[in-house]
């Protein structure tokens, strides 16, 4: 059923009415390989760096037309390379991510 599906895009809508469905894919990526790098959700998910870099500034603290971002990941330069970098889930998205378990449990 794609109900749950429905239900996860609704609770994304209550936090931003106009959140693009990439954020969300970008979104779930992360919670389900937390942490993860940058580069892994281009080859995996078939996006751009752009693509990328723009969906997770608006998972971040800041978004990219300088409105504040849902505040859901963390983005950190990787240390190891500093051309990536590494994804993780703050903590009112480790609840978010615990939220959206149960429409697909």
């Amino acid at each position: 059923m794609l109900v749950p599906l429905v239900d996860i895009m609704q609770e994304f809508r209550k936090l931003d009415y106009e959140v693009p469905a990439q954020v969300i894919l970008c979104f779930v990526f992360i919670a389900s390989h937390n942490p993860c790098h940058s580069e892994v959700l281009c080859h995996e998910l078939g996006l751009t760096r752009a693509a990328v870099s723009r969906n997770t500034d608006w998972l971040s603290d800041k978004h990219r037309l300088k409105k504040p971002g849902l505040n859901l990941i963390n983005k950190e330069v990787d240390p190891s390379n500093r051309r990536r970098m590494i994804l993780s889930l703050t903590d009112k998205g480790k609840i978010i991510a615990k939220d959206l378990r149960k429409f697909l449990s």
